[in-house]
């Protein structure tokens, strides 16, 4: 393997002996040989990462690919080089994929599929058979075969006996179940949120009561049962204090947050741009400042990009008639970075998009130090750049970020 030269890094690593100082990292058939200053390597590839950070690899906690059986939205090669220019060496690959990952078959095609990429994908197995929300999937199997967590994707578990089921099922093991909260019944056809600016449109909305109600029952089961739980994209205030309170009791509850719910809101919907379309739907002004606070105080954990990537065919229709999701893998960190401004540490970002992930997963955490192997990210807080559509690495297009400047550059992985 050929020889890495990171030249002028900040280290940005809680862990590293050489937390925040400036140095030279030189890596050797995939491994940190030497940190040092004015490292010389005769034929090494050099990276000039002068005013740059280099941290520990990140890892998204919710990425939708499409492989199996949706291959024209993403596949694992194109999902791996959007993560890798987006500062990912690791992907949470969530079930939403036909067939959905609810066997042991599955999860062992993705392991197969990703070994040799150049990012690593941790499956996430289905709760329920098909995510059809009825019967209890193979989750022993699945676990023994590769999968990190539980989770039905972008349908909650609505039969509140299964959500017990699978919890207590998953406690045998040590499994950790990953909650999408929504009450089907309360969110109804609806695609926006709830509020001013539904009104003003004249569209029905989505109830910040339709996340809430469900993240208070699943907290309330994962008390009963003593149970890991981790919710995925919170969106809403009230979702923010229950996890927030949760927290306080002591219970084993992790939450995380999409980057685009930080920094936009539903005035943004003004447009009717249906790259606007999430699911959760993009809330209110109040509700993003509450999930700001929840990043600062450490109530969400981590940031995920949630990714979703569509053909042109499913997002260039009208808002009702589009489908959810944007392509964010390549966008994560400089939206984050934006929404946050000076208000995290580099540090504290590295802990939410690194450190924490990890912790959730139950996965070992990289050190920046002589004889680990080389996972990392190296970032500028600073740069700033255009996205534009012709350079985007991932099949899905739909970024309503497309032609607007950034702020937060990822300059390269390495894995």
């Amino acid at each position: 393997m050929k020889k890495i030269l990171i030249q002028s890094a900040t280290i940005a690593d809680p862990a590293s002996p050489e937390k925040g100082k400036v140095k030279d990292i030189l890596i050797e058939d995939g491994i940190i040989a030497r940190l040092g200053e004015k490292i010389r390597a005769a034929g090494a590839e050099k990276i000039d990462a002068t005013g740059c950070y280099v941290s520990p690899g990140w890892v998204d906690l919710h990425t939708n690919i499409g492989d199996p059986g949706l291959e024209t939205k993403e596949d694992f090669l194109t999902a791996a080089a959007a993560a890798a220019a987006g500062g990912f060496t690791g992907l949470t690959l969530m079930p939403n994929t036909n067939p959905p990952l609810h066997s042991k078959s599955e999860i062992d095609y993705v392991k197969s599929r990703t070994r040799e990429l150049s990012v690593e994908v941790y499956p996430v197995g289905c709760i329920s058979y098909r995510r059809e929300g009825e019967d209890i999937a193979e989750m022993y199997d699945m676990h023994l075969s590769g999968a990190v967590a539980f989770s039905d994707g972008d349908r909650p578990v609505m039969d509140t006996g299964l959500m017990m089921r699978a919890q207590q099922y998953a406690n045998g093991f040590g499994g950790l179940i990953i909650s999408y909260a929504e009450d089907r019944g309360l969110a109804g056809n609806a695609t926006v949120n709830e509020g001013v600016v539904s009104t003003m449109l004249g569209m029905k909305g989505i109830p910040a009561l339709a996340e809430e109600i469900m993240v208070a029952r699943d907290i309330s089961l994962a008390s009963y049962n003593d149970s890991r739980l981790h919710f995925t994209s919170v969106s809403t205030a009230g979702s923010v204090e229950l996890i927030r309170n949760a927290k306080k009791k002591g219970l084993k509850i992790t939450a995380d947050v999409s980057a685009h719910h930080l920094l936009l809101d539903d005035s943004y919907l003004e447009s009717f741009d249906s790259n606007y379309k999430v699911k959760p739907p993009l809330r209110s002004k109040a509700d993003t400042k509450a999930l700001l606070a929840g990043l600062k105080d450490g109530t969400i954990d981590a940031v995920c990009s949630q990714h979703t990537p569509h053909e042109s065919e499913y997002k260039e229709l009208e808002f009702e008639a589009a489908a959810y999701g944007i392509s964010t893998l390549e966008t994560a960190y400089p939206v984050l970075n934006m929404a946050i401004g000076k208000s995290l540490s580099v540090l504290r970002i590295v802990e939410k998009l690194a450190i924490n992930p990890r912790k959730i997963l139950g996965l070992n955490v990289p050190v920046i130090r002589k004889g680990e192997p080389a996972n990392l990210t190296i970032f500028d807080p600073a740069r700033e750049w255009v996205l534009e559509r012709a350079e985007m690495k991932s099949k899905g297009k739909n970024s309503p970020f497309i032609g607007q400047r950034l702020k937060g550059k990822v300059l390269a992985t390495i894995l």
